[in-house]
């Protein structure tokens, strides 16, 4: 993808020169004159596009280079280009990419490891560090959430962790399912890997795992599975056994002031940004998310990998249609087939519920300029940088390879986001147009807004504006910007949405399968 930008007196922006449209950087009236040399014929909204030339019915509409649809109808110049006139398929309905297997991959200049940026971590006794500090009160089934939450909120109403500073909060981390499921296959699986990985999450200090006892997704047999065994850190019990709610929540708050001394030991040292893993999440995307937030957050995933980390794209519904951009980073064909193969389970999903994935962009991207799944998937995988793709996670699965990696998840931003955090991610880095309210416990979340009227109206939830790049800042610059403000909230900094307090109710697990 092309990141050459012409910027003709910044109200238009063309963002290659094989482009056949141009995106508005304003509001553009009938008859107003644009540097392309043609006139608007119809009212074109900012963040939205225009044709710069004609473009016949069935032609593909081009931006950053890249295919973004077809003409479903002719295109004067000067025309607003939209779903009215742009959709998914070609003359025969279908868009076919050549995935030119690894041969983009280009292995990134990695710095020395005395040179590299360091941090402020919790290191934990299984060598990964953390960024925060919490005590996690997770759930086996829906039937143990309110148990979960009123621990919880006893803890924290009790003035106790005022003794604790170095303890960022106790979470309830609940979800509506764990039984009417299967006792195995994939549904199963994912909820699995799901629970396991945020217990085990860096960001952790210690945690509980409370269930009622008669449900399908039984404690006892995941702590088989995982080889768990129960310490100073972790404890489990369920209602049934403890003998009702009133002893459980007696239970569950003694447990976790037994842990709190534990966990509240530990203490930020210096370590080096090999141990970052940073979750990539965009959401209420916009016209603008492309231009600027994506681009500079894949820069600073850049400098992120050469540093020896970890960025985690994901969102697979949300890259359909620039998978192939990606195909031709990665380090094997084998990787670059592993993710192809997530994007045909994808396409037979969607068929099977009856739906398609062009479902996908939503009403409010469409609103922001987004017309098709298409470009709003060549925007979001800019996020990912330009690093070699080292490996293909399913949901919830470890992440155990470093650089960047993709994890199959689906574009609903809490549901990708939880299984980047099961996955091991310790930070994330969520860009947004519309203006999403999001946190994300207990891995802070730092926003970054596209453009700057939204940061204007919500700067008490953006910690950085992006929306200066069409006004001249480059991507390099706002991704260095990005890095060293991630640095600095990996160690301690608060993101905005940890001071409004979010992240209590952004643990989404993906359901698949039947609730029966």
């Amino acid at each position: 993808m092309s990141e050459t930008m012409i910027r003709p007196e910044a109200r238009t922006l063309v963002l290659n020169s094989a482009d056949n449209i141009a995106v508005a950087l304003a509001n553009l009236d009938v008859g107003t004159p644009t540097p392309q040399g043609v006139a608007i014929v119809r009212r074109v909204p900012k963040g939205h596009k225009f044709a710069t030339r004609p473009i016949t019915p069935g032609e593909a509409i081009l931006k950053f280079g890249q295919i973004i649809g077809f003409a479903s109808e002719a295109i004067p110049p000067g025309d607003w280009v939209h779903e009215h006139n742009c959709g998914m398929g070609g003359a025969d309905g279908t868009l076919k990419h050549d995935y030119a297997f690894t041969e983009g991959a280009i292995p990134p200049d990695m710095i020395p490891l005395e040179q590299r940026a360091t941090f402020q971590g919790y290191r934990r006794a299984n060598g990964k560090v953390g960024t925060r500090n919490y005590i996690g009160i997770l759930t086996s089934v829906n039937c143990s959430a309110t148990v979960a939450k009123f621990v919880a909120d006893a803890v924290n109403r009790s003035g106790i962790l005022d003794d604790y500073p170095e303890i960022d909060g106790v979470v309830p981390f609940v979800h509506g399912t764990g039984c009417g499921m299967e006792s195995r296959g994939e549904g199963f699986d994912i909820l699995k890997r799901t629970q396991w990985g945020y217990t085990s999450n860096p960001n952790l200090g210690a945690a509980l795992l409370v269930g009622l006892g008669c449900e399908v997704f039984q404690i006892g047999r995941m702590k088989e599975i995982y080889g768990i065994s129960e310490g100073e850190t972790f404890q489990s019990m369920t209602i049934q056994e403890r003998g009702g709610t009133r002893k459980m929540i007696e239970w569950g708050v003694e447990k976790v002031k037994e842990m709190l001394p534990i966990a509240a030991a530990a203490r930020r040292e210096t370590v080096d940004a090999s141990h970052l893993t940073l979750a990539l999440q965009c959401g209420g995307s916009d016209g603008y998310s492309g231009i600027t937030a994506n681009p500079a957050l894949g820069y600073a995933a850049d400098i992120l990998v050469r540093n020896g980390g970890t960025a985690i794209l994901s969102e697979t519904p949300e890259i359909y249609g620039a998978e192939h951009l990606l195909t031709r980073r990665a380090v094997s064909r084998e990787v670059g087939e592993k993710l192809i193969s997530r994007i045909h389970w994808w396409e037979d999903y969607t068929q099977r519920n009856h739906g398609e994935m062009n479902n996908n962009p939503s009403p409010g991207n469409k609103l922001g300029g987004l017309t098709t799944i298409l470009e709003k998937s060549l925007g979001a995988a800019a996020k990912g940088g330009t690093t070699p793709l080292t490996a293909v996670y399913e949901y919830a699965e470890p992440v155990t390879e470093k650089g960047f990696v993709f994890m199959d998840t689906p574009g609903f931003d809490p549901v990708s986001a939880t299984g980047q955090v099961a996955g091991g991610a310790n930070i994330l880095a969520f860009t947004t147009g519309r203006g999403s309210a999001y946190g994300c416990k207990p891995v802070p979340s730092m926003k970054l807004a596209t453009n700057s009227d939204m940061y204007a109206r919500m700067t008490d939830d953006m910690d950085i504006n992006c929306g200066d790049i069409v006004e001249g800042v480059s991507i390099e610059d706002k991704g260095q910007q990005i890095f060293d403000m991630l640095i600095e909230i990996a160690s301690g900094k608060h993101t905005k949405s940890e001071d409004l307090g979010y992240g209590d109710n952004e643990f989404v697990p993906w359901q698949v399968g039947a609730t029966m």
